[in-house]
């Protein structure tokens, strides 16, 4: 491997890299010599198979300023950058001469001819291991190059193409060290250059008079309790290890797999020559180069999110411990008191049609300050997917509930509502890029979600066209979820601005109740620049016992250092601050309890948890940018269709025809039920009430009055209007 990778360059050198004492990765692939049992003056013998692993990549480092793209706002930016121990750090530039290189043990190589002016902070602010990220040249400018990882993309730029050549030669050949040395599982317990002396004490104890015989045993008790200390140390050390192991093999099983079926797919990696996934590539794709740099934030400004501890992440994911008691992730969990988990499809049908171009100005350049819930639009600018079914994609992250279950039932509260107010945040991570709007439902239709591999089984139904208002509920593990929306929309020519009405409600087994409110969401650049949209405002999730949170869901800005920000804090019935919390809704959310958490202090993230993760993109997300769990929600699997009543989403002609690309069929169905749409006023003003939802005569809300699931099991639906077919008005 080694060999194969220094062909390139002919030089044959290795590096390394040391992470500054940022993350517990270092301290266990790096783990400071620890004492043995010894004589009080003869030094520890090392072990010479751990000496020579340990000599053989930590020795040398490379250092060296490249050009960072950052954002629009701030372009690209010097960086100083550090390669030890397969890990590249990199950090802020300060002004004034000085050294260039830090102060490392070791041999340090610079890259560069400006190395010499430059001193960098002291703590890095981002931080990319090797052993889990990939790189390539830039096919367009010989100085650049790019470094892919599972959480981010970094655009690289050197003085000179000479430059780039030996960064990307130390990349490659430190990557080879350090997946050999430190990730082979084959790590010892270090014990060399080690000496323990008891000469100071011996003469202490002398100058006080004392004897020899007392010195001597004096003497062998401190050996004694230094040589139990040791064992102790030898003992963590080894948890410690163990739980690497564990973790790095997780880690690679889905890291690596997020990589290779995410960043490395999407960018059309080529090559596949060492390790799980393409680590190196000088070919590119046009859609790439095209776009290169477009989609980038400033890492460095938010540097909580990269500077949180790997095994801290690793370990939350996997099970959270507190209070002396474990909740494991629900979505490991054995499901075997659940139906076979079903198959379902990984990406739409392959279109049928080729889709034509028509410009959203020409057709909502007329509604600028009007409701655009009473604007028709062409199918083009649909999803395949229904208000009604974008209601259940705001659930694919319920197993947070079934957590916050659990620890209801141990007594941990806290925990619960944190874990609710993940869940209420997790429900927006899926809007990114999405270019399109679902379809308006029809009044009286409905959307039926059974999903027995996940526990939940949800249904959803539009009680009223004007105002236009949905109504859901869902039955998990030990709660249950309900609400109504009633969806505020205003066009003001470049934007989009959508205020939700209705009350989110979660109820556990044991009684806990928390609701919600939903923050307004806004779609940007219509007319010109790239579609985008955010979410704002404040989130208040009420308890009925001892806790409530508030989030505020960050407004963007022109230059925003913190795009897609959202913190918070929990507090209790007398108003004292028990948690906060923070995170971005396209990501994830963390959680501390400390009193001195704060939003830009990295030092202060390392004692944070990982509360949610967003799962991986889907590896055919197709020009809907549809997650994976969204791709199936329109699915009709196989016999579903005979069960369904025949106001399900999935049975509407216009949006089959659209998923499976006939986009001409589509828009004229679109129109056809749009026409039949505008009786439904009519409808409801001659005394039609919803079938499986009832208003509550105190709030005014809609609540499941039950008989759905019973209904379908009978396969009776007698009652049920056939919505999507012929209508006649007489």
């Amino acid at each position: 491997m080694t060999q194969s990778m220094s062909g390139r360059g002919g030089s044959g050198r290795g590096y390394g890299l040391h992470h500054h004492h940022h993350s517990a990765l270092c301290c266990l692939s790096a783990a400071p010599p620890l004492p043995g049992d010894a004589t009080p003056t003869l030094p520890l013998a090392p072990d010479p198979t751990a000496a020579a692993a340990a000599a053989s990549g930590a020795a040398v480092a490379v250092e060296g300023v490249l050009h960072k793209w950052t954002n629009y706002g701030r372009g690209w930016r010097e960086r100083w950058f550090s390669l030890r121990d397969g890990v590249l750090s990199y950090s802020k530039i300060r002004a004034g001469a000085g050294a260039g290189a830090a102060e490392e043990d070791g041999e340090v190589r610079l890259i560069g001819s400006r190395v010499g002016g430059a001193r960098h902070t002291e703590k890095p602010t981002g931080v990319v291991s090797l052993k889990v990220s990939a790189f390539r040249e830039s096919k367009s400018d010989d100085r650049r190059f790019y470094i892919f990882s599972p959480t981010k993309t970094l655009h690289l730029k050197t003085d000179s193409k000479d430059d780039r050549v030996v960064w990307i030669e130390a990349l490659i050949l430190a990557r080879s060290v350090y997946s050999l040395r430190s990730l082979s599982g084959r790590v010892t317990f270090v014990q060399c250059d080690v000496s323990i002396s008891t000469t100071r004490l011996r003469d202490r104890m002398h100058q006080e008079g004392l004897n020899e015989n007392l010195i001597q045993d004096c003497e062998q008790i401190v050996l004694s309790e230094f040589s139990s200390y040791r064992k102790q140390l030898k003992r963590r050390y080894e948890d410690y290890l163990s739980l690497f192991g564990s973790c790095r093999h997780n880690f690679e099983e889905g890291k690596d797999e997020s990589i290779t079926q995410g960043e490395l797919t999407r960018n059309d990696f080529s090559s596949s020559r060492h390790g799980n996934f393409s680590e190196y590539s000088t070919t590119e794709s046009d859609e790439f180069e095209k776009n290169d740099g477009g989609e980038l934030t400033c890492e460095e400004e938010t540097p909580f999110f990269d500077s949180v501890d790997y095994f801290i992440e690793s370990n939350n994911r996997s099970s959270t411990m507190l209070s002396g008691q474990e909740v494991v992730d629900t979505q490991t969990q054995d499901s075997s008191d659940r139906l076979p988990q079903i198959r379902r499809r990984t990406r739409l049908p392959e279109p049928t049609e080729k889709e034509k171009g028509i410009s959203l100005w020409s057709i909502i350049k007329d509604s600028v300050g009007k409701d655009l819930t009473r604007v028709c639009l062409p199918v083009y600018f649909n999803e395949p997917l229904s208000s009604l079914q974008k209601c259940f994609e705001d659930l694919e992250y319920s197993y947070l509930l079934d957590q916050a279950y659990q620890y209801g039932k141990m007594g941990n509260s806290l925990m619960r509502i944190l874990k609710v107010a993940a869940f209420a945040v997790s429900g927006y991570a899926s809007s990114v890029a999405r270019p399109c709007k679902p379809f308006n439902p029809l009044l009286g239709e409905t959307y039926e979600a059974d999903y027995p591999d996940r526990g939940v089984r949800f249904f959803a139904e539009k009680v009223s066209h004007h105002p236009m208002l949905i109504a859901c509920h869902c039955e998990g593990k030990g709660w249950k979820f309900w609400g109504d929306s009633n969806l505020k929309s205003k066009f003001w020519g470049q934007s989009i601005q959508v205020e939700p009405v209705g009350i989110l409600t979660v109820e556990f087994d044991d009684g806990e109740i928390f609701q919600w409110n939903k923050v307004t969401t806004t779609i940007h650049n219509l007319i010109l620049g790239k579609l985008y949209c955010s979410h704002h405002g404040t989130m208040h999730i009420k308890g009925n016992r001892q806790y409530s949170c508030k989030l505020k869901f960050k407004e963007p800005s022109l230059l925003d250092r913190n795009p897609r920000l959202v913190q918070g804090f929990v507090e209790d019935n007398d108003g004292n601050k028990a948690s906060f919390l923070i995170g971005k809704w396209d990501e994830s959310m963390y959680y501390s309890n400390s009193d001195s958490f704060k939003v830009r202090s990295a030092d202060q993230l390392k004692g944070a948890s990982l509360l949610w993760e967003k799962n991986k993109p889907a590896p055919n997300p197709t020009r809907y940018n549809l997650s994976s769990f969204a791709i199936t929600l329109n699915e009709l699997t196989p016999g579903l269709q005979e069960k369904l009543p025949p106001t399900d989403s999935r049975l509407r002609p216009d949006q089959r025809h659209l998923e499976n690309g006939e986009y001409e069929k589509a828009n004229a169905e679109k129109l056809r039920l749009e026409r039949r749409q505008r009786m439904s006023t009519k409808l409801q003003d001659n005394g039609w009430k919803p079938r499986w939802f009832e208003q509550d005569t105190d709030d005014g809300t809609y609540r499941y009055k039950g008989g759905y699931w019973e209904t379908r099991e009978k396969g009776r639906w007698d009652g049920c209007l056939d919505i999507f077919g012929e209508f006649s008005e007489t």
